[in-house]
């Protein structure tokens, strides 16, 4: 897994906007590259990274930190 070319945090950002923000920063970078985005738990974790593979976005990892927010890194697809 390459290191993530963009950070972006939407920690208290709701649905749909934390994945429309997501798909944007996907936009942003080239085929390949990844980028890192932290969300809260519950639907933001359910629907983010369920989002992407569904738009063809791999997703590399998803795991919650100690403060209980979810880190995913997720790569753009072609």
């Amino acid at each position: 897994m390459s290191p993530p070319v963009r950070t972006i945090d939407l920690r208290g950002v709701g649905c749909p906007l934390n994945y429309v923000k997501t798909r944007v920063a996907l936009d942003a970078v080239e085929v390949g590259q990844t980028i890192e985005v932290w969300i809260d738990t519950g639907e933001p974790e359910e629907n983010v990274p369920r989002s992407c593979v569904e738009d063809g976005h791999p997703v590399q990892l998803v795991e919650r930190d100690p403060a209980g927010f979810v880190r995913v890194i997720v790569s753009r697809g072609e």
